[in-house]
Formats: C-alpha cells, structure tokens, sequence
C-alpha cells in the first residue's frame, strides 16, 4: 500500500490464534509491514476446523484468511539460538512488537518487556494477555470463551434464568474486539512516540474487553446497584425497546429511547390513532405502569403484517428501529454493499472470496484486503533483506532453524 496510514511502519508479530494476530491483520490494512514469526510446525490455528471456515472448508482457511490478511510470514525455530538470534536483527529493524505470549515464555526467551525496551528503547512493545500483565493469574493461558465471555460476565449477564447452563459466545467474538483496541493503543503509542521519541508498552487483556463492553452493567454495579439479568419482554421498563413477532414469524426490533417523541408518530403510521389516545398508553410512566397489556396490544399489531410488510412500512418512520435479520441476510444488506462492509481478496489464480473489512474506513474508503501468506511463505525474502545471505540461509536450514 502506497498511501496506508501505517506505511513505513514495521511490525514483528510474535502470536498465534485470533486475538493478537488480529490486531496485527487491522494495522497490515492500513499499510504497516507486518512480519508475522511462526514456529517450524505453524500456529496450531492454521488447523483448527470449525463452522466451515478452518480446514474442514476443502479451500481457503478463511479463519487464518482474516486474521493474518497482507502480512509476510518467517519461520523461525526460536529454541535454537541462531533463530533467536534472527528474531533480533528484525526486532532492531522493528517499530513494533507484537506478541501473545504469555509472560513465562516471554523471560524465557528473553523477549521480556525489560530486556527488550533495554535493547530497543524506541520499540513499541504491545501485548495481548487473557487476564491482564499482573496480578496471580497474568501467566494463565486465556482464551475468549474464557477470560472474556465466562471470567468477564457476559455469559452470566446474557444467559437467561430459565436456561440450565451459560449459553455459548460467537467464535472469537471477544479475540476480534480486544484487537481493535490493541491496534487502537499500538496507534496511539506510535504517535507518542512521533512527538516524544520514546517506546511505549501497550497492554489489552480479553479481560479488560470484557468489562468495557459491559459498562453499562458494571456502572450500576459501581454505584451499588445490581446488573440487570436477561429479562423477558414483559418485564421491560420501556417496552417500545423490545422485539416483536410478525405475522410470518421474524422480528422487528424497536429502540424507541425517546418514546413520547416517537409513539404518536408509529401509532399514524400502522393505522392506530386511537392507542395514542389511549390513556393507559398515553405517556413512558402510563406505558410502564400497564405493561403487559401495552405489549400485548403491540403484540397484535406487529401480528397482523409481514416481516417484508413491516420493513417497507417502517421505512417511512424516523424513528430507530431495525429488522432482526439472519447473517445470511446481513452481507447482502443494502447499507453493507453501499459501504463496503464486505471486502474481497482475488488470488493468483483469479480464485476470489469475501472477508468481513475492518470497520474503520479513511476518506470515505475501507482498507483493501490482501491475501493472508502461507506458513513461512516470506522466510527467505524477509532474511535476505535483512542482510542474510543464501549461504547463510542453506546452513539455518540445515540446523532446524527454518524451513
């Protein structure tokens, strides 16, 4: 990329699975050179096969496809001191480094936070930690399903009374939204350093995103309050904020804050004067103190049309609302195409798939996505830039440092 915000910009990767190689992925859109490090046998993601979209899809790996999309991949045996040895000359080439490993390997290897910024002080070093840099658990393995949906709260707050057990998170839900913030603090630390000239240390734990996508819960907690359980629609306090069936059973998603502004307004629109004149509905306090039959009474609108005929009829209100749509139906909404929320990749052989773009677009455009490498696809271009030579790379590959 010519005109990347991040061109110029080189990131040594050292990660593996979702969360942090995610991260690298946002800031590879925007031009920055991101080494990506994996070991000799590859990161164990580059396997995993789940919903279609791993190894058991018979193509691309679209899981491996999205999160490690325009960055080099390098293979090194870090175990061996001239792979580690390797990883130096890029790191003294490097802005930033990126890395997921826990703190325990990382003093291991010497790569910790210490030891590097002593060596390189102008380095940015982020990491991405499952429950955070201190504290008894820092060294725990974490991973999504774990420090952010079950140790974070969301899977007690979004499980229903009645349910037996937590329901499941979305795959990688809380990977993909800890590495928008940890390219947000990579960015942030790299314009630090523009007008200070001093490295930073970024941390994003999964834990931390956890909480910060619950605010609002933790805001009543901190005020000694209490988080809000899954609760029916009966039990609304706003029951213009809620979910209703139509008349061939899809949902249609109301999010009247405001709900005296817009009430009178739907009550013309769906042919229902007469509920706004209706003084168990007439304002939020009345609403609220008849509850159930407010519901009910919107129950039998919504009843009476269609989930197409809902969705043209609404169109004509200015009001927040929102048709419950299938995934399937979400990458062919028209606002998705008009914006290019969905991005495409075209291969060497003209083969192209679809990628969700990352959500950040500039001047009105979404990064271009470029395919994701192969395992140690740019182990030999990238060491030769760095001074290697072929000789240099026969004898590496004769002891095991890379393939």
């Amino acid at each position: 990329m010519q005109d990347g915000a991040f061109e110029g910009v080189r990131v040594v990767e050292l990660a593996q699975w979702v969360f942090v190689p995610v991260a690298g992925a946002l800031l590879a859109d925007w031009g920055a050179d991101v080494v990506r490090v994996e070991r000799l046998e590859g990161d164990p993601y580059r396997g995993l096969a789940t919903q279609g979209i791993g190894t058991d899809r018979g193509g691309v790996n679209l899981s491996v496809a999205l999160a490690n999309r325009g960055k080099r991949s390098v293979t090194l045996n870090l175990r061996h001191e001239q792979g580690l040895a390797a990883l130096h000359v890029l790191l003294s080439s490097a802005d930033v480094f990126l890395t997921s490993l826990r703190p325990g390997a990382l003093v291991r290897l010497g790569l910790d936070t210490d030891t590097v910024r002593q060596r390189y002080p102008k380095l940015i070093y982020a990491r991405g930690h499952g429950f955070g840099a201190r504290g008894p658990d820092a060294d725990q393995a974490g991973y999504d399903g774990s420090a952010f949906w079950a140790r974070g709260g969301l899977a007690h707050i979004l499980t229903p009374a009645e349910h037996d057990y937590p329901i499941s998170q979305r795959g990688a839900m809380g990977d993909r939204n800890a590495a928008m913030a940890l390219a947000f603090g990579i960015a942030a630390a790299l314009l630090k350093r523009a007008r200070t000239d001093i490295g930073s240390v970024v941390d994003v734990s999964l834990l931390a995103t956890a909480m910060w996508t619950l605010s609002s819960d933790l805001l009543a907690v901190l005020n000694g309050g209490k988080a809000q359980p899954a609760r029916g629609r009966s039990l609304q306090v706003n029951p213009l904020v809620g979910s209703y069936r139509t008349k061939d059973g899809r949902h249609v998603q109301l999010m009247f804050l405001q709900a005296d502004r817009y009430w009178p307004d739907f009550c013309e629109l769906v042919g229902r004067a007469d509920l706004a004149a209706d003084s168990r509905f007439a304002d939020m306090a009345a609403r609220r103190a008849n509850n159930a039959e407010f519901v009910a009474v919107l129950d039998e609108v919504f009843s009476q049309r269609s989930f197409s005929e809902w969705k043209e009829l609404l169109a004509g209100l200015d009001a927040p609302w929102a048709p419950v749509q299938a995934v399937a139906e979400v990458v062919d909404d028209p606002q998705v195409v008009a914006n290019d929320y969905i991005g495409e990749v075209t291969l060497d052989d003209g083969t192209a798939y679809r990628l969700p773009a990352v959500p950040v677009q500039l001047d009105g455009r979404p990064a271009p996505l470029r395919r994701a490498p192969e395992h140690g696809e740019h182990t030999e271009a990238v060491l030769l830039e760095l001074g290697y030579d072929w000789d240099r790379l026969s004898e590496l590959k004769d002891a095991g440092v890379i393939l």
